[in-house]
């Protein structure tokens, strides 16, 4: 991700969530979906296959 770029996300306890792009946010807070499954994502392409 180039700096100053993407969106920061921050929850109600206070952590921060950094998205490259909307895609990623919506899969991650609206569709819930978990970044090691989905193949488009770093988490799976480094391997990092948590179930």
């Amino acid at each position: 991700m180039k700096p100053g770029t993407g969106t920061l996300f921050v929850k109600n306890d206070g952590k921060q969530l950094y998205f490259c792009s909307s895609k990623c946010q919506r899969n991650s807070l609206k569709l819930k979906r978990k970044p090691s499954r989905l193949k488009w994502t770093g988490d799976f392409k480094k391997g990092d296959t948590k179930k």
